[in-house]
């Protein structure tokens, strides 16, 4: 446990960013696998799931919480699902 103040505010700052960040990439992930999902199922709004899939790693990639190869990769292999 830090003693120092501005390391007990990093401390704490930290915990909120590693919060925000978990929360991010969670959604992300809750995006894909709604869209997967639903592609199994067959269901109506998969237009609606896929751009909600690509927005959410977007936005990851902007907050710098994956980096660009990995968006590329998960954007290419979620529309050649689409695709199919």
């Amino acid at each position: 446990m830090p003693i120092i103040k501005s390391a007990i505010e990093r401390v704490r700052t930290s915990e909120k960013a590693e919060a925000r960040n978990a929360s991010q990439l969670s959604k992300m992930r809750t995006a894909i696998k709604k869209f997967d999902k639903a592609k199994l199922a067959g269901a109506d709004n998969l237009d609606d799931l896929y751009k909600a899939a690509i927005s959410a790693i977007d936005r990851a990639h902007s907050k710098g919480l994956i980096k660009a190869n990995k968006a590329a990769r998960d954007k290419s292999r979620l529309s050649a699902r689409y695709a199919k």
